[in-house]
């Protein structure tokens, strides 16, 4: 059975994916990412906590990617991404367009 139509609502049910599939990672998931993260709950993330918090994300190369955010997202420079810091490195991951599959 060939299944092309020219709108979404038209695709039989037989056509349709049976399991969930990738879907972008939410600001808020990236938030609870950052908590979790945040092993020694100081409220900023090392480069270490970083390299974890890319790593959970299912990043190629995390140790980089924590390395690159934190001269985009460390303001103030003092090698940390601290809550202040955390729209730099949500826009940063978001940016990468890390997504979570749904099943």
């Amino acid at each position: 059975m060939f299944c092309f139509r020219d709108s979404l609502q038209d695709i039989p049910s037989t056509c349709q994916r049976k399991t969930g599939g990738p879907v972008p990672v939410t600001e808020a998931q990236l938030k609870a990412i950052f908590k979790q993260c945040d092993t020694n709950r100081d409220g900023r993330l090392s480069k270490q906590e970083l390299k974890k918090f890319f790593a959970s994300l299912r990043s190629h190369l995390p140790g980089w990617r924590a390395g690159r955010v934190l001269r985009h997202a460390d303001g103030n420079e003092d090698g940390y991404v601290s809550e202040d810091e955390l729209d730099g490195l949500i826009k940063y991951a978001l940016r990468c367009g890390y997504t979570r599959v749904v099943k």
